[in-house]
């Protein structure tokens, strides 16, 4: 395994944990409850997904219109 490789999976894993101890923090310290943190986490995957979603469909209409515009380019 090359050095960037380990750096990044160690990234990764450090970036979870410090992830995971925030929501522990939230649940355990300040006292908001578990399903709350559960339907703010699906809120945020619903809206992520949406702009993931939104995204793609832009990147193919602009892809289409640029196929139209370089057709009748070429009539």
């Amino acid at each position: 395994m090359r050095k960037t490789d380990r750096r990044f999976y160690r990234t990764l894993l450090l970036g979870l944990a410090a992830l995971a101890a925030m929501v522990w923090t939230a649940v355990e310290q300040f006292g908001i409850p578990r399903r709350d943190m559960a339907e703010l986490f699906l809120a945020t995957v619903w809206i992520v997904g949406g702009i993931i979603g939104s995204a793609a469909l832009f990147a193919l209409l602009w892809v289409a219109i640029r196929k139209l515009l370089h057709r009748s380019d070429l009539d």
